[in-house]
Formats: C-alpha cells, structure tokens, sequence
C-alpha cells in the first residue's frame, strides 16, 4: 500500500521536519501523536494514548536506564506536548506485577505508578500506562478508530478480526482500562508472537513499531483496511440502519426549529445545573436519526468507554414531528415532560440496580445526547467544550453502529460493565480533583455592541470568570477582529458571534438563534449598544433625535422583548443589564436628545423589573460616566460637543472629568465590566431594579 495514497485515513508525514528530530525519540512521539490527532477518523478528542521507549541517564546511578514516556492523565494526542507526558522507569513498572494482588485489587496499583516516576515534573500516570508498560515494542499507538472499534463492537468481531487479517491482528475480549488488561496484552502478544497489532473488544485498537515512522504507517495501515472491509460491505444486508423513515426538513427549516426548541430543552436538561449547549445536522447523524433502526439500536448506548462517559448511557429521542409547531412554548413543554421524567427514572433506575456499596452518589439524570428526528443533535454538558465533544463522540458512536450494522450486529457494552466505568472509583477522583467551576460557569451571555469598547471589555470580563458569550456588532470587520482575539485568548469554544442591528426586530430574533444554535439560549443580556449626540436644542436635528431613541431606547425596548422570550423558554430566570448614563439623573448642557434617551432607558430598566419579578429575570441599570479609553462613544463629535459645553478643548475632557469625581479617578471600560459582573456573578441575586453608578462618584448624579 502507497503511503500517501490512503482512503480512510490521513498521511501526513513530513520526512523533512521527522529528520530534525532524528534522534529524539521523545521529540518523535510529540510529532507522531499529533498527528494521528489531527484526524478524527483516527481518534477522538482527548481519546487514545501514545508512547515510545527510549534510554535516558538514571540521575541517581548515573547509567543508562529504559525510560517510557507515554500520555499522561488527561489531554489529547492533537495538542500534547512534552509537559502532558509521564516518564516512568520501564523496569520498575514491570515489577509491580510482583506485588498485584489481582483484578478485584487492581485500582490500587494506580498510586504506586507514583513509585516509578523517572520525571518527577512529568504528568501523572494515567490508567493506560500499563497498556504501554508491558509491551515490549518500542513506539506503541492506542487509538479509538470508528472503523476499527465497529469491527471490535460487531457480535462476531473476533472472527472478523481473525479473517480480516489471518492472525496478524490479536484479540482482547473486553476488560476495562487497567493492570489486568495490561496483563491481557502481554498475554495475548506471548500466546501470538509476531502480531502487528491486537484489537481490544467493543474498546478500540493497539498499533506499534520499533520506530516513530513503523508505528505509524503501521496505524494507518490497519485502520485503513478496517476502514475499506466496512464500505465493501456497506447495503450487502440491506439499506444502512434499515433505510429510510423519515425525510429532514430543508436546512433552513432544520436551524429554524433547532434555534426554537433549543432553550426548552436546555430548560429541561439544566435541572440540577446550568448546562451549555450545542447542536449538529451532520449528515451521518440525519442518516441514524431518520432511519428505521434508530428506535432499535438508540437505547443500546454506546460501546467505546470514552464514547459513554461523555455521552451517558443513552440518548433520548423526542417524539416531535419534525415540523413541530413550537409556538405555543407551554404545550410543547408539557408534551416533553414526560419524555424527560421517564428518561431520569431509567437512569435512576439503572444506578440503583448496578450500584456498588462504595459507588459515588449518583450524578445529574438528565440526558446529554438529545435526537430530534428530522432536524438533528443536541447535546448539553458543563461547558461548550464538552458539550461539543460529547456531541463529536456520538457522531462517532453513530460510524461505529452504521459500520457493526454492516458487517455483523452492533452489541454495546453490558449495563453494569457501562457502570462500572461511568462510576469508577478511580474516574470520580478525576472528577474531584477537577477546578472548581468559576462564578459564570454554564452561563451564556448576549451583549450588544460587544466588539469593541465598554461591551468588549464587558464580555472579556464575563469570559474570564466562565461564561461563553455572543459577540456581535453592526459591523462585519470589527465584529472579525473582535472573534479573532477572543479565539486566540480563551479558544473557539468560548465564544460566537453574529452580526446585530439593535434597532431591527428581525435582526434582534436572528442573534438570538444563533446564541440558541451555538450554545443552548442565554442567561445575561446587556443592552450596551449606543451612539452619543452632545447638541444643543437649537442645534439638534431631528433625524439626530430619532437615531438617539431608535437606538438607545427602541433598541434597548427590541433586544430585551427577544432576550425575554428566550428567558422564558428556559424558565429558570436571568439577568437583563442596562449600560446607561449618569446622564439619565443629570441634567446637563448642550444633552436634549442623549440625556432624555437616557432617561427612558432608565425607566425602562424599572418597568421591566417590575413586570419580570415572577420569571425571576432580573433588571438592574449600570450608569458609567465619561468612560473615554477604547470607547466608541466618543466618536462622532460628542468629545467636541462636551468640550464645547464645557468651555475646555477636547485633550482636556480627561482630566476634567477626573477632576470633577469626588474619587479623582478617570473611568475605564473594565471598570463597567466589574460593574456588571457584580450583578450576574452570584453575590446580587436577590437584586432588581437597581442602579450602579460607575463614574468616580458624581453626587449630582447620585440616586434620591
């Protein structure tokens, strides 16, 4: 086989960047790793492990000692670098097995991995390295291939196995990550000397080499040709999951209902926490979800351990038309409420029969993976991240069933062997030592105007203490440049974006689907779009004075009418915040037009929180003043409006407005951003209908 001319897979090999490694075997392992995660069809995110063995100087004896480097507890191949390795005495590994009290004890060999660290600033060993360990092969790859692991989850896939590659390819019958399967490898290579791989049942593959460059051709190979069995077989037994059931809704259609249903069911799934949410009409998993066989094989679950536990057992599957009408948000909650209800009472139901006495308490019972027949994939999870790679392990899920399917029949894992990784000992300690969520974690946040200014500095904020935000703008570069830092400081998950017209309903409705598309709704909104006009009346036009309202108070008025919608739709409550102005308590020069749209942004603020007391929506106001760094406001010939009324030139506004605080201080966007943060970050939850003043302290502007 060409290596460069693979169907399935991807060669990405560079034979000028691998010889400047030549030598660094460690070097090499990075190289290999990142590669093999570069391609999905290889192995999920965070999924599969790689190591190499190599000599190094023992730093006690001074000789030359067997080291292996392998992935540590936690990261993913893509990404990994040196720091995610473990290196551990290869010597020293092995000899635990002289200690190993067997499989009912295996899970405390995992803290004496600690007595055979080489590299004392290395990652902590994870679960696989005996997987590694007891290998002799100098580069090793455990990946979890969709092809592969459907050939590993058919009924009869041992003998596939066997045929497919005449007995070069071992046979492990499932065993959970551990000691005891690291011994079963051992055994298995010593009972098959000479095999260039073994497959582990319903779990996924291990590949290697005595070079970087062997054991990764040899990968590659071996998935591809599980790869190319699958398609030849593909409709032999018929049409792919049973056939057709149901046609998809066009896809504009399919992003309408999605955009409606979404925050109903983040509503549903957010019960016990806050969920963030995400949503897919991939082809493959339109094709699972309108077939036939999806009510058959979708209570299965999965069978890969990294598919289930980030997608829990199952999925559950709405019983809605796919051309639902989903106006009438009461009855449609009422029809789904009892899909939810049952579907935590089968959760709860398969904790209590598969529980251990020393078994964590059981965790959220809602589903992760939702399926909309027709439409497509929601899944909700903690954070964007997750949420999103729980949605990319299904869609796997999804490769592995339609490949089982076409050579044989997909099995899944028995329920208490699901369980008896799911609430593992060794996995709920991961759990604990995780960070503690910030103050905005799972929270979703629409702010207007956002790509620059006091409302950029507003979202950083909000980002920075855990939430994902919809950045939007009226205008497509600054909105660009505004996504393009926000990705490279906190990551793609953190953050979408959709352009904004305040004053435009349509336009209002459209950003509010694209926060439900891309994260499950919103919790915060912050009206902070804004124009300022510094006119006297005599002066004022009144196209100046409609634009002022149109987009200060009829904009304000349009996105909270949407943002209240949505609110509703998930019915746990929110927070709307107002960036006013002292301006709407102080009546200054040379200010008809701003200060009285201010004013009625003020008041609205009030009315609002009044009326949305009982949906526990939350409206409070935040009154900056002279905030001039990075602040659009100041555009457009309001600082010459102000200086003119003032009887001062414009490079002297700062220190006047200083000057004028009784605090001395010049007011900066982030300043604004605190503001807001200490509305929504936990401490002012009883909070509604209150003003912040941000401005140094101003006492005409102050509160009567």
């Amino acid at each position: 086989m060409s290596n460069k001319n693979y169907k399935h897979v991807s060669y990405l090999w560079d034979d000028a960047k691998a010889a400047e490694l030549a030598g660094d075997e460690v070097g090499l392992l990075i190289y290999r790793s990142n590669l093999l995660g570069a391609d999905l069809r290889l192995t999920n995110y965070g999924g599969g492990n790689t190591s190499c063995k190599a000599f190094a100087k023992d730093p006690l004896t001074g000789q030359e000692t067997e080291i292996m480097w392998v992935k540590g507890s936690g990261g993913d191949i893509g990404t990994l670098k040196r720091s995610g390795l473990a290196a551990l005495y290869v010597d020293r590994l092995r000899s635990l097995k002289n200690i190993y009290r067997g499989v009912e004890f295996e899970d405390e060999m995992v803290e004496l991995f600690n007595h055979c660290i080489y590299d004392l600033a290395s990652k902590a060993p994870s679960i696989d390295t005996p997987l590694h360990g007891f290998l002799p092969f100098k580069h090793i790859d455990h990946l979890h291939p969709d092809a592969a692991i459907a050939i590993a989850a058919a009924k009869d896939g041992k003998q596939i196995t066997q045929d497919l590659f005449g007995g070069t390819i071992g046979w492990v019958e499932w065993k959970k990550p551990g000691f005891e399967l690291g011994l079963s490898l051992k055994k298995c290579l010593d009972e098959n000397p000479g095999i260039r791989g073994i497959m582990l049942g319903s779990h996924g593959l291990f590949t290697w080499g005595d070079t970087a460059y062997e054991s990764y051709v040899n990968t590659l190979d071996v998935i591809e040709k599980c790869a190319e069995y699958i398609e030849s077989n593909l409709g032999k037994k018929g049409p792919v999951f049973g056939g057709q059931k149901i046609e998809s809704l066009p896809k504009e259609q399919r992003l309408s209902q999605a955009a409606s249903l979404a925050p109903i069911l983040r509503g549903f799934t957010s019960s016990k926490q806050k969920m963030v949410g995400h949503f897919t009409d991939d082809d493959r998993v339109l094709q699972f979800i309108n077939s036939n066989d999806l009510d058959r094989l979708a209570p299965l679950g999965t069978s890969c351990p990294d598919h289930f536990l980030r997608t829990k057992i199952s999925p559950l599957v709405l019983e809605l038309a796919p051309n639902e009408d989903l106006s009438d948000v009461a009855a449609i909650k009422a029809k789904l409420a009892p899909a939810f209800e049952a579907y935590r009472a089968m959760y709860t139901e398969y904790y209590n029969t598969c529980k251990h006495d020393n078994s964590p308490a059981i965790r959220d019972t809602n589903p992760v993976v939702i399926l909309y027949p027709g439409v497509g994939m929601f899944t909700f999870s903690k954070d964007k991240q997750t949420t999103r790679v729980a949605a990319e392990f299904y869609t796997n899920a999804i490769n592995v069933m339609r490949g089982a399917e076409a050579i044989s029949e997909y099995t899944s894992l028995p329920r208490q062997e699901a369980f008896d990784i799911e609430y593992w000992l060794l996995e709920e300690a991961k759990l604990q030592r995780m960070p503690k969520p910030k103050s905005l974690s799972g929270r979703i946040a629409l702010i207007t105007g956002s790509a620059g200014g006091i409302g950029k500095a507003i979202a950083h904020k909000f980002v920075q203490e855990g939430a994902v935000v919809v950045l939007n703008d009226i205008n497509q570069e600054r909105l660009d440049e505004a996504v393009a830092e926000f990705t490279a400081a906190y990551g793609k998950d953190s953050v979408a974006a959709t352009l904004l017209n305040v004053t435009d309903e349509a336009s209002s409705a459209a950003a509010f689907d694209a926060a439900a598309l891309a994260f499950g709704g919103v919790d915060i909104v912050v009206n902070n779009a804004g124009i300022s006009i510094s006119k006297s009346i005599a002066e004022h036009t009144l196209e100046e004075w409609d634009r002022l309202y149109d987009i200060l108070v009829k904009g304000q008025f349009i996105v909270s009418k949407a943002g209240v919608a949505v609110l509703r739709k998930q019915g746990f409550g929110g927070d709307i915040i107002n960036i006013v102005s002292k301006n709407a308590v102080v009546a200054g020069p040379n200010n008809p037009g701003y200060g009285s749209a201010k004013a009625a942004q003020a008041h609205l603020t009030r009315l609002l929180a009044a009326e949305l007391g009982a949906d526990k929506i939350r409206v409070n106001t935040v009154n900056p003043d002279a905030v001039i760094a990075n602040s659009n406001i100041w555009a457009g010939g309001w600082a010459e409006g102000r200086a003119k009324a003032y009887g001062i030139t414009v490079d002297e506004l700062p220190a006047y407005y200083a000057k004028r605080t009784l605090l001395n201080e010049i007011i900066l966007p982030e300043d604004i951003a605190n503001a807001c943060f200490a509305f929504v970050g936990g401490l002012l939850g009883k909070s509604t209908g209150n003003a912040l003043n941000v401005d140094g302290g101003v006492a005409m502007g102050f509160y009567r």
